[in-house]
């Protein structure tokens, strides 16, 4: 299926994530972390990026980045194909190192710009395994150059995030805001299972709808970012069906009575995420592509009848921030 285009206009503000492939490591040794931030450098300089605050970790980054130029397409295919080439040449390997296209999530930078620096700068942290005891003692993260215990680099943009705090003592202030943890709905928001690309309140939702043609909000989630993955959207789903993963995957037996939601999962993972017929099909233990065709025509049929609206409704609010 054909990639949907990003959403790009002027003095965006992004969020940008993405993970080796297989979940490989990206950065081996401090050179290669270095090599990254040359690339970050690199953007600032040709196409005009504005980076507020950046977190390198073993297997993936995390980037806020503005775009004066309304240029993000060009500023990431520098950055993860420039790198990708460098570390493939030095390691002497081939193909991809990404697991595919980065995530990109439009921010709110009025609402959600100073919360978001402090949920990537504690991503050393909030891991299962933290990495380090005190933040400032990350080297890969804008954070020590955030409270001045490194030289910020020259590209690195903190002024907006220090106007935002409007702590008299700013480097001290940011320190203490950062120690507090990350806000509850930030961390609802990047819970598990979420799939959703618009970091913003409703209104803020329904201006990018009217400045990108008139887009209606599913469209602009598409065009954000790729559809999730089976194993993102799955939360949804079990969260909606109220069944358990397991037993949406397992093929009933007797009078199947949980087939009904068995053929709605396979449905929704159909339309919303990235799959395709034999992924699915592999994902819910069926033997061949074919066989998923049943439960979409009766999905598809039922829902016709007036069948499944509130399950549809729930998936999609969830997906888009419809409410």
């Amino acid at each position: 299926m054909p990639r949907p285009p990003r959403i790009e206009y002027e003095g965006a503000f992004h969020h940008l994530i993405n993970r080796g492939r297989d979940n490989q490591s990206i950065y081996l040794e401090d050179k290669d972390y270095e090599s990254f931030l040359a690339t970050l450098a690199e953007v600032t300089k040709e196409y005009h990026a504005v980076i507020h605050a950046y977190c390198l970790i073993t297997n993936h980054y995390h980037l806020l980045i503005e775009t004066p130029k309304a240029n993000l397409g060009q500023i990431m295919k520098h950055v993860n194909g420039l790198y990708t080439q460098r570390y493939n040449r030095k390691y002497k390997k081939d193909g991809a190192l990404f697991r595919g296209r980065y995530k990109s999530i439009l921010v709110d930078e009025d609402a959600y710009l100073l919360q978001l620096t402090r949920y990537i700068h504690r991503n050393p942290v909030e891991v299962k395994k933290k990495m380090v005891k005190q933040l400032s003692d990350y080297r890969w993260s804008s954070y020590p150059a955030y409270i001045t215990q490194t030289k910020a680099a020259d590209w690195l943009y903190g002024e907006k995030t220090y106007q935002m705090l409007g702590h008299r003592h700013r480097y001290k202030g940011y320190s203490d805001f950062v120690e507090k943890g990350i806000d509850e709905d930030i961390k609802q928001f990047y819970g598990k299972g979420n799939v959703l690309a618009v970091l913003g309140d409703k209104a803020f939702r329904v201006q990018r709808e009217q400045e990108n043609d008139e887009l209606d909000i599913g469209k602009l989630r598409l065009a954000l970012e790729d559809k999730p993955t089976i194993s993102e959207i799955f939360g949804l789903i079990t969260k909606t069906t109220k069944k358990t993963k397991k037993e949406l995957l397992t093929l009933s037996k007797g009078k199947r009575s949980n087939f009904p939601k068995r053929a709605f999962a396979i449905y929704i993972c159909h339309r919303y995420s990235r799959a395709d017929h034999n992924e699915i099909a592999h994902y819910f233990g069926l033997s061949h592509r074919g066989s998923i065709s049943h439960p979409l025509s009766r999905i598809r049929k039922e829902i016709a009848e007036g069948l499944w609206r509130k399950e549809m409704s729930s998936v999609e609010k969830q997906l888009y921030l419809v409410k």
